[in-house]
């Protein structure tokens, strides 16, 4: 929720814009408030925002700013409930489940919003499922049983799992084709059950809809079974493939040009970043390396606003806000680009005054990565893509932070000192990385492009 100031309730003056207008381009409605409703209206924005899984605008108009509103008797919230109709559905879906041999649960945001995570994990353990999040469900069901991220940040082991499920049950994801691997993830004979808040199917790919909260629809489908696992070979075999299987490329020692592999860089973080950690990610080609080899400890731990928008550069000023957000306790581990950094650099002040205790990681490859891999492998001109390298360390110190240049993994231990010391204030590491080192899920959205190309010609 936004709650921000707004033209007088007697019409725009003419330094005023329409806001409403700005914020419905983002997607976000504008709820504006009145004297004798500001309670109401400001409710019926927060039960959107919640029901819609979306960010809303509460409107003050200047002139009302300051006086008192008036009282009013709200009505009490209403949970969320599964009615008859819905009920009937979810009964297919439990005979779905209950004769699968190989089941799949898949969690997506909002299943997370909506605090389904215990009540799907106990239907995992019942069926005897595999588990599996999308990037911003993210460990939300760790446990037995549970493969990991789905989609590019995953490792084929799991993904190859997720293909050999004969009853899948989505709660929460809208399978974008990022999650799907652009339609590869999910086996052509696998029946797809999805629980979604949405009205309607939000992929072609699902065979049976139901249009639930998913905490409440999860809790009606364990009401539907025993206490018996249904295929818990099934669990064990994953176990012993994913135990067997290489994990993600653990990055190489040496690169073409002698600056650090991004994959052994974000291996060594991992192990030097504190556990209790709060990852914000602005867009660009590094963005698979947290969800990929970072422990992201909770879904809420994980903010990809640059994914979201398919954007650059706001990094720096959403970490600020989650500085402002962030429990006592947590580190805000902020991970960007030098490109996206460069863009927002007035908000590093910003942070740097904010922050308890906040990291931040620019993996700077003198060059717009994303760029370089998409067109420059292509055979067009790289000149317009690089960046003459910056010293992000001392424009951090100039403005009050602690910070490092790291060329090599044994310059981490500027980082370690200032951890070990307490992780006061806000810490800058500027990590010289190769750009010779393509992400695997940057390839495979490539690869999927070239495909549809070529298919788009036949």
């Amino acid at each position: 929720m936004l709650v921000t100031g707004d033209a007088p309730s007697s019409g725009a003056r003419p330094q005023d814009v329409d806001q409403a207008a700005i914020a419905a381009g983002l997607g976000a409605a504008t709820f504006t408030v009145t004297r004798d409703a500001a309670g109401s209206i400001t409710q019926q924005a927060v039960e959107y925002a919640l029901t819609k899984r979306t960010a809303v605008v509460i409107a003050i108009p200047y002139d009302l700013a300051a006086l008192e509103a008036e009282d009013e008797e709200l009505p009490e919230p209403q949970g969320a409930k599964v009615t008859d109709d819905v009920a009937t559905d979810l009964g297919q879906v439990a005979r779905l489940l209950a004769g699968a041999k190989r089941p799949l649960i898949l969690a997506g945001r909002g299943a997370h919003l909506a605090g389904a995570g215990p009540e799907l994990r106990e239907l995992a353990d019942r069926l005897g499922a595999l588990t599996a999040g999308t990037a911003l469900a993210l460990n939300l069901l760790r446990g037995e049983g549970y493969v990991g991220v789905a989609g590019g940040f995953g490792t084929d082991t799991a993904a190859g799992l997720m293909g050999e499920a004969d009853v899948v049950l989505v709660a929460g994801a809208s399978l974008s084709p990022f999650t799907q691997r652009f339609g590869h993830l999910l086996g052509a004979d696998s029946t797809v059950n999805q629980i979604d808040s949405a009205l309607q199917p939000t992929n072609p790919r699902v065979d049976l809809f139901v249009s639930a909260d998913a905490k409440a629809a999860a809790g009606r489908l364990l009401q539907l079974f025993d206490d018996a696992a249904t295929a818990q070979g099934w669990r064990a075999e994953a176990s012993k493939r994913l135990a067997e299987a290489p994990a993600h490329h653990p990055g190489s020692d040496e690169t073409p040009d002698g600056r650090l592999d991004p994959r052994a860089l974000a291996t060594a973080l991992d192990a030097v970043l504190p556990e209790c950690r709060t990852v914000v990610q602005d867009g660009g080609h590094f963005l698979g390396w947290a969800p990929m080899y970072w422990n992201i400890p909770r879904p809420q731990d994980l903010v990809m606003v640059g994914t979201a928008f398919q954007a650059i550069g706001l990094g720096l000023a959403s970490a600020v806000g989650v500085a402002r957000a962030v429990e006592d306790g947590r580190t805000l581990v902020l991970a960007s680009g030098d490109g996206g950094f460069l863009m927002g650099l007035a908000d590093l002040e910003s942070l740097i005054g904010a922050a308890k205790s906040a990291i931040v990681v620019i993996y700077n490859d003198a060059a717009y990565g994303a760029e370089i891999h998409q067109y420059g492998s292509q055979g067009l001109t790289e000149k317009p893509m690089l960046i003459p390298e910056v010293d992000f360390s001392g424009i951090a110190r100039a403005l009050g932070a602690e910070s490092a240049v790291v060329r090599s993994l044994s310059d981490l231990s500027a980082l370690t000192d200032w951890i070990d010391a307490g992780a006061k204030g806000t810490f800058v590491a500027d990590c010289r990385i190769t750009s010779s080192v393509r992400a695997p899920w940057l390839s495979e959205w490539m690869n999927a492009k070239q495909a549809a190309k070529v298919a788009a010609t036949r």
